[in-house]
């Protein structure tokens, strides 16, 4: 089997990627519509923050919560419950918006308390997952299991988004949410086929905000841990938010309908998806740390002047572009993590990430939201943009340059 996808010989990993590159299609085709239709019904930037602040915010305040499930119960079953909550609520948005009950402002009100209570799931969700991929490949192809687990989920974000974009355009935003309920059978089937071996599990031996402690202080004294999260953090709460604003930029500056919206979704994806494949056929990870400050500093670059651009194409390309280099940087920072951290503290250190990526998220939604009303999207991601750039200059000169305390084991090691 080719370097490039050798986690593939595990049967319980194709299965995983299978089932989950169907759900998760569906999954973008409904972040693409929440966001184009609560701006359709009320036109304001603001609320697009609001939205997105709702979405991740019990990440920043559970993700404790489900590391410490994720370390003392079963993560298959985990997992599972976790996907069958996340279909329960698609159908019900979707019987929401088809039946008429989402119109006005208020109705947008709904779409974000159905996203807050995604977001409550998916805070269980991440770091139970992301501790589940060691079980089903084992620690000599967990970096390449994590490579090709962001190329699905990207390969996702190219194809969702631009279903998405049409099918708004030709039928019906609540048609996005129905597909992505059934989307989440084929997940829930390929999870119920897997043959996971029974491992012993622990009982709860102290409160999760103590366990998370545990896993806090294990990443923030190791150096490479600490300092590749907390680029990420600055990456996460300032340069993914021109996902937020892409509805602003597809209607207001390039001039395009739900299609181009889509387009422009999908062309990240694209980029996202090229960069973890690129990342995929590492066989060596040393130089991570490189890498990371060279990927932060060419996403934080392009924000710059996609923030600036009025021709849909360069900002197509430029989002080409952000979309490579942020999963190049992502990919690198879990690999890190992941071959750093023992085995009996891994869901615990995971859901530090889980936090330290996705749960300042929402931080940076409402953030650029407020900023937005005031000085306008284009303006706000010029900011953050060079917000991001100078993060990226002080990781380069601080860290790259220092000498690591351990060096990133090989698969080989």
């Amino acid at each position: 089997m080719s370097t490039r996808f050798r986690a593939l010989k595990h049967r319980n990993f194709q299965l995983f990627i299978g089932g989950q590159l169907v759900s998760l299609i569906g999954t973008w085709m409904q972040s693409t519509a929440q966001l184009w239709l609560v701006y359709k019904l009320t036109n304001s930037a603001a609320l697009l923050g609001v939205f997105g602040f709702a979405n991740q915010i019990a990440i920043l305040v559970l993700a404790s919560v489900g590391g410490y499930v994720g370390d003392r119960y079963n993560r298959h079953r985990g997992v599972i419950w976790t996907q069958t909550a996340s279909m329960i609520l698609a159908f019900l948005l979707a019987g929401l918006t088809l039946s008429g009950s989402i119109h006005g402002t208020r109705g947008a009100w709904v779409i974000i308390v159905i996203g807050f209570l995604v977001g409550i799931v998916n805070a269980f969700d991440v770091p139970i997952r992301q501790a589940f991929l060691v079980q089903m490949v084992g620690k000599e192809d967990l970096p390449n299991a994590i490579a090709l687990n962001s190329s699905m989920f990207n390969g996702a974000r190219v194809v969702g988004p631009a279903i998405a974009g049409f099918a708004i355009a030709w039928i019906h935003e609540g048609w996005c949410f129905f597909l992505n309920g059934v989307s989440f059978i084929a997940v829930i089937l390929a999870l119920l086929a897997m043959r996971i071996p029974k491992i012993e599990t622990r009982k709860p031996e102290s409160s999760p905000l103590r366990n998370f402690l545990e896993g806090f202080r294990f990443a923030m004294n190791d150096w490479p841990i600490r300092s590749t999260l907390l680029l990420l953090s600055v990456l996460s709460v300032f340069g993914l938010q021109y996902s937020v604003f892409l509805p602003v930029f597809a209607r207001d500056i390039l001039h395009h309908d739900a299609k181009g919206f889509g387009l422009l979704m999908s062309a990240a994806g694209i980029g996202a998806v090229v960069g973890a494949l690129q990342f995929a056929a590492r066989t060596s990870y040393k130089g991570l740390a490189r890498s990371i400050a060279l990927m932060s500093v060419i996403c934080a670059a392009c924000l710059i002047a996609f923030s600036q651009s009025t021709s849909f194409w360069l900002s197509s390309a430029l989002l080409f572009v952000i979309g490579f280099a942020a999963t190049s940087q992502m990919a690198a920072t879990n690999t890190t993590v992941q071959n750093r951290v023992p085995d009996q503290l891994r869901s615990r250190v995971m859901a530090v990430y889980a936090t330290m990526f996705m749960g300042v998220q929402p931080i940076g939604s409402l953030l650029a939201g407020g900023v937005a009303k005031r000085v306008g999207a284009p303006r706000t991601l010029e900011i953050f943009g060079v917000l991001v750039l100078a993060a990226s200059l002080v990781f380069a000169m601080k860290v790259v340059t220092r000498v690591p305390r351990a060096p990133v084991p090989t698969p080989a090691d």
